[in-house]
C-alpha cells in the first residue's frame, strides 16, 4: 500500500469522526501535523509487523532445508506425469 493512500484513508477517517462528533453535539477532535505523521508511523509499523509476521520466515538451517525440499515437491507436483497414461490399463 502507498503512503499516499494511508495518509488519505487516515485524514478522511478523522474528517468522518469530526463530523459525527460535531452533528452529535461532541467536541470534535484537535490533531496537529505531527499527530497525523505519528498516526501514520504506528499504522505503517503495525501493518509491516503484521505482514511480516504472516509470512513464512525461516531463520534456522533445518527450516531453510524444509522451505528447498516443499519448493521442489511443489515444482515436481505442477509437472505433469507422462507415465500417468501408461498406468491406465487396457481400454
Amino acid at each position: 500500500m502507498k503512503t499516499e493512500t494511508i495518509i488519505r484513508t487516515v485524514v478522511l477517517a478523522v474528517a468522518l469522526i469530526n463530523q459525527i462528533l460535531a452533528i452529535c453535539g461532541k467536541d470534535t477532535i484537535a490533531l496537529y501535523e505531527s499527530d497525523i505523521a505519528q498516526l501514520i508511523t504506528i499504522i505503517v509499523t503495525i501493518g509491516s509487523s503484521l505482514w511480516a509476521w504472516w509470512k513464512n520466515n525461516s531463520f534456522t538451517r533445518a527450516a531453510i532445508e524444509a522451505d528447498s525440499v516443499l519448493e521442489s515437491l511443489r515444482t515436481n507436483e505442477s509437472e505433469p506425469e507422462e507415465d500417468e497414461e501408461s498406468e491406465g490399463g487396457g481400454e
